[in-house]
This record gives C-alpha cells, sequence and structure tokens, in this order.
C-alpha cells in the first residue's frame, strides 16, 4: 500500500504550488515574450539566477536527496509530489530549485561513492549551485543501450589516467558553468565485461577535453544547458579522481540511473497533467462548426482517456518510489523499468492530444506542448530505451516459478 505524504512534504508542496504561482508561470511567460542575441544565447540567464534566490529563500532548494544531511530528507514516495510539480514547467522549475538532471543524479554518486575530497571539491560547490556538471557515458560509434559496449579508454600511467574517446548527448556540457564531467571509460579489457568499465571524474578545463559542437534535438538546441558532442584526448587527470574504485563504473552506473528514471517519470506526470489542463481550457474557449469544441465527442473521449492514463503513471510511480524507500533500488528494479516504459508513452499521448485540440498553436512556439513533447519522446530513449527494459522486465518474469 502506498503511504500518504507526509505533513513534511505537504508542507513543501504547498510552498512549491505557491512558488509556481507566483514566479515560475510569470517568468515563462517573460521569457517567452524575451529576445536574445544568439551571441548570447549559451549565457545563463538572469531570470532564472533570480528564481534560484527566491526559491532558497523560500526552503525549496536541494529537495530530491532522501535521507540525506545535504537535502529536504524525503523519501522517493514524498518527493514524487514535489517532482510532478516542479516538472510542470521543466525548463525553469527543476534548475530554480537545484533539482535538475544531470546534476541531480552526479550529486547523488558524490554522496554515495565519492571520498572526503571529491566531496569538498565538486559536490559542495553542486549544492550550494556555483557550478553545475555532466555525466559523460553515451558514445556514437557503439550501441550504447549496451553500457558494456563503452569504447572510451582510461588507462594508467604513473599516478595518472589517460583518458582517449568521443561521448555524445553528454547533457548540460555546453552550459559555461559546468565544471566537472563524471566520465565512463574501459580501464580494462579482460575479466567479467560488467567489470570492466569505471567512472573518474574530469574537470571540464582539462587540457585534451574539447567540445565538438552542441547537438539538437528535434530542432531544439536547449540553449544554455544544451547536449554535446566531447572528445577526450590525451586527457589526463590524477588516479585519485576515479569513483569508489577500478571496474566499479556499472555499478555505480545502475545505482545513478535507478533514480534518475523515476525523477523522470515523476516530472513527465507533472508535464501531461499541465498539457491537460490547456486542452480542456482551450477547448472550453474554441468554436468549431457551430460547437464548442467542448462539446465534441471526440475530444471528450480525448479528455478522458488522458485522465484515465495520468492516474494510472502516478499510482505505478508511486509504486515504484514506494518499493524503492522500502526494499532499495536493486529489488526495485522491475517497477523502475515499468514506469520508465509507460510515463514516457503516456506523456507522449496525452501531450499529443493536447497538440490536436489546440490545431497549429500547439505545435508552435505559443504554448509549451512543442517542447514538452520533444521532452517525452526523448525520454524513450535517455537512461535506457524501451526495448531494454522491456527485456529486463521479460528476463524478470520468465525467472519467477509456476
Amino acid at each position: 500500500m502506498i503511504p500518504p505524504l507526509s505533513a513534511h512534504a505537504e508542507e513543501l508542496r504547498s510552498r512549491l504550488l505557491a512558488f509556481m504561482d507566483e514566479h515560475i508561470y510569470p517568468a515563462e511567460r517573460a521569457l517567452a515574450a524575451m529576445t536574445r542575441p544568439h551571441e548570447e544565447r549559451w549565457q545563463p540567464l538572469p531570470i532564472l539566477e533570480e528564481l534560484k534566490k527566491e526559491a532558497r529563500a523560500r526552503g525549496l532548494w536541494n529537495l530530491f536527496l532522501p535521507e540525506s544531511d545535504h537535502g529536504a530528507g524525503l523519501t522517493n514516495r514524498d518527493y514524487a509530489a514535489l517532482c510532478e510539480v516542479m516538472g510542470r514547467s521543466p525548463l525553469l522549475a527543476p534548475e530554480a530549485c537545484n533539482c535538475s538532471a544531470p546534476d541531480t543524479g552526479n550529486m547523488e554518486v558524490l554522496v554515495r561513492y565519492g571520498t572526503d575530497a571529491q566531496k569538498a571539491a565538486w559536490l559542495a560547490p553542486l549544492l550550494e549551485g556555483e557550478i553545475r556538471s555532466c555525466f559523460a557515458m553515451t558514445e556514437p560509434d557503439v550501441a550504447s543501450s549496451d553500457a558494456t559496449n563503452i569504447a572510451c579508454r582510461i588507462a594508467k600511467d604513473g599516478d595518472d589516467y589517460v583518458i582517449d574517446g568521443r561521448k555524445w548527448w553528454t547533457t548540460g556540457a555546453p552550459d559555461p558553468r559546468c565544471a566537472i564531467a563524471i566520465v565512463m571509460g574501459r580501464t580494462r579489457e579482460d575479466g567479467p565485461r560488467h567489470l570492466q568499465q569505471s567512472m573518474v571524474l574530469v574537470p571540464m578545463n582539462t587540457p585534451g577535453l574539447r567540445i565538438v559542437r552542441p547537438l539538437t534535438v528535434f530542432g531544439y538546441d536547449d540553449a544554455p544547458h544544451g547536449h554535446a558532442e566531447l572528445v577526450f584526448e590525451n586527457v589526463r587527470v590524477p588516479r585519485a579522481n576515479v569513483l569508489l574504485g577500478e571496474g566499479r563504473g556499472f555499478e555505480i552506473a545502475q545505482g545513478r540511473l535507478g533514480p534518475g528514471r523515476i525523477h523522470h517519470c515523476m516530472r513527465l506526470i507533472g508535464m501531461a497533467e499541465r498539457a491537460l489542463e490547456l486542452m480542456c481550457a482551450r477547448v472550453k474557449s474554441r468554436v468549431a462548426f457551430g460547437i464548442p469544441l467542448a462539446e465534441q465527442g471526440t475530444i471528450r473521449h480525448d479528455i478522458a482517456r488522458s485522465r484515465v492514463a495520468i492516474d494510472q503513471a502516478r499510482l505505478l510511480t508511486l509504486h515504484a518510489a514506494h518499493r524503492m524507500d522500502t526494499v532499495g533500488n536493486q529489488v526495485a528494479r522491475a517497477e523502475i523499468a515499468m514506469i520508465k516504459v509507460v510515463a514516457p508513452q503516456m506523456a507522449l499521448d496525452v501531450i499529443d492530444r493536447a497538440i490536436q485540440a489546440f490545431g497549429g498553436a500547439g505545435v508552435s512556439q505559443d504554448t509549451p506542448l512543442a517542447q514538452m513533447w520533444v521532452a517525452a519522446r526523448t525520454l524513450r530513449l535517455a537512461d535506457g530505451p524501451d526495448e531494454v527494459h522491456l527485456e529486463s522486465l521479460a528476463k524478470i518474469e520468465l525467472k519467477k516459478g509456476g
């Protein structure tokens, strides 16, 4: 049985809802009306920096860390309700509260696996929002849905590691505030395949690390955060920069991606809720062929189907969060896989129906729907494609007796 929200989480949610109404949604409108010179696209948004100050003043900062001295100390179930609210404005609210990917996952990695020196150098400024970070795992030359394919080499050389390889879809790397990358590469060629990979911390200003280009997602460059293709050519870092130890990269990746996957699903539910609200408001205000859209049978069915789908996905996500809290991420891997398949597809369907109700406006920049659709579609690939999660679920089912 899924427990109710704690009193602490209820109070934070009320504060967060007020913050959204009073600051986030007005900032969305201001941002939509703003024009920036092209050369400034990759500079931090002043409006977002102001939102961060306001969020901190309201105690809405680092909400994502469960059972941690550094965050709000919420369970995954409690955080689900807050993450859903932030998902209603995916471009502004998560970052305003220092709860945006990939920083959340990287901070969790450092909390769990970092040494005291690594935490002092990188976790502390990330928690304060002074810097940002990126996670370099996916590669253009191999099928990265199988992380054991990773070809980037991390070779020992005295007291250093030397890194050579190419990465892409490294979210956040083009951001000028990005100071540190967590890089996954191969430290050995023999032994069990899942013990050949390691993760190392690489400062972005290290010689030999070069941003090749920013990548677009369905035409969006997501500036100033963005996604980049990176090249590592004879990049040298101290061996003290390894996380947890050699051969532990796959283990860290699994520990990192579990919470990241559920956070994505929580935000997707918030996106879908907002899309449905926008759709309902739109069809109440428009008339076609002499009949309000809200009285058309097909529109009403789309609204009803959307409500059913959102609530189903929310219940499944809350169940997964509760399982993570009670039995741990590894035991809850089936539930995490299920929501990672269900939530993006649900959000895609709901947002698509809303776009259809808006007509031409739905695919324009005049509503958040087009960018929401792009985000949801991308998340059928990010943190593991649907096919990988379905395969994992099938294996779990086939192992059951009876």
